[in-house]
């Protein structure tokens, strides 16, 4: 929902000032989107994403340089796997989604592939608008659209995304089409990279559904998304089915949040600003004035996550060592407060959670006790 139009600049006004004078905002894309849904909990995220800080440079200037990102020869291998897929018109890419999404509709012989080039982001935006509405009043056809230009509204700003694919089916329904390197063995993939590419993919479905919305009558948007792989080992293309209702309700809910980030700039001291090129005392405060939610997973999807692994552990937090042990320690919070109950030291004799670590120190002690009379 787009902010009103005197709060929306006042907002991008100080968000400008938080990133530092003369420093260049670092557009959002899908992945940042994604990785936001992750972990909806992150005000430091939220805000230096909102900002359009570059948090690589930020982590380097903290003294906790990032290793996030893809290898060359990753970029390299997975380019060369899209353009495979993409080849001879995209006319293995149709046939997956002929396959995995469509069988009802006629096989598609061949199909159209719109010129989208045009020039600047909202160039491209405005080309692909326009031959996504051609393409879904041309029933009976199958339209491929490669690499198109979506615009989606973020805190009042448009934040421009670039899905692999779209494919506009005959009865002018839409699908977003992710192409991956990683490979699928045995008609399965990491689950962890797979719920990675179905975030990113649920970003592409709210975009394209903004741009639905606009036309009359709206197309559907289908919220299976096709994600191809290659085979095992091979290089050859396979594909799955992937919902993405649940990753695009939580990107949407922390979307909504995000057009609210004001809440999180007006909570700052006065004068902060996450300029890398501040003295590293001024910059660390401004850092830790916001507090971060911490979890393992971040080691795949933040360029901050060592210094706030390193933040978490100094602090005893029992997040460091993953959301699952999190959720089972009730209110302990810290490593702490959970030794000391497991010994007895503290902690109320009738809390479960209390109970059951007490017992798990009992048993250890046995254990070792039985190990040590062997």
């Amino acid at each position: 929902m787009p902010l009103p139009r005197t709060r929306g600049t006042a907002l991008r006004q100080q968000l400008a000032e938080l990133r530092g004078p003369d420093v260049p905002a670092k557009a959002l894309d899908a992945r940042a989107l994604a990785a936001l849904a992750a972990n909806p909990g992150c005000r430091r995220r939220a805000i230096l994403d909102g900002a359009g800080v570059n948090k690589a440079t930020l982590a380097s200037a903290l003294g906790s340089p990032s290793a996030f990102g893809q290898s060359q020869f990753a970029l390299t291998r997975g380019n060369a796997f899209e353009a495979k897929v993409k080849a001879d018109g995209g006319a293995e890419l149709l046939r997956l989604v002929h396959e995995k999404l469509d069988r009802s509709a006629e096989p598609p012989a061949h199909a159209r592939v719109p010129e989208l080039t045009a020039i600047g982001p909202e160039g491209r935006t405005a080309r692909t608008t326009l031959a996504l509405r051609e393409a879904t009043e041309a029933r009976g056809e199958w339209t491929l659209l490669d690499h198109p230009m979506l615009a989606l509204d973020v805190a009042g700003s448009p934040a421009f995304l670039e899905p692999d694919a779209v494919v506009v089916h005959p009865d002018g329904s839409w699908t977003v089409v992710e192409i991956k390197s990683f490979p699928m063995l045995d008609g399965s993939a990491d689950p962890a990279k797979v719920g990675a590419a179905a975030r990113q993919a649920a970003v592409y479905v709210l975009a394209l559904e903004e741009v639905a919305a606009r036309l009359e009558p709206s197309p559907e948007v289908h919220h299976r998304v096709l994600l191809v792989c290659p085979k095992d080992f091979s290089n050859l293309p396979t594909a799955s089915a992937v919902d993405v209702r649940k990753q695009r309700a939580v990107t949407g809910r922390q979307l909504a949040r995000l057009t609210r980030i004001q809440d999180i700039a007006d909570a700052l001291p006065e004068g902060t600003c996450f300029d890398p090129a501040r003295p590293a005392e001024e910059l660390t405060a401004a850092v830790e004035s916001v507090p971060a939610t911490y979890a393992p997973e971040c080691l795949a999807a933040c360029e901050l996550a060592f210094h706030c692994r390193d933040r978490s552990r100094a602090a005893g937090a029992v997040t460091s060592l993953g959301r699952s042990v999190r959720a089972e320690l009730g209110a302990l919070t810290t490593v702490p407060d959970v030794l000391a109950a497991a010994r007895g030291e503290a902690g109320d004799p009738a809390d479960p959670t209390v109970v059951a670590l007490r017992r798990a120190a009992a048993l250890r002690a046995e254990a070792l006790g039985a190990a040590a009379c062997r």
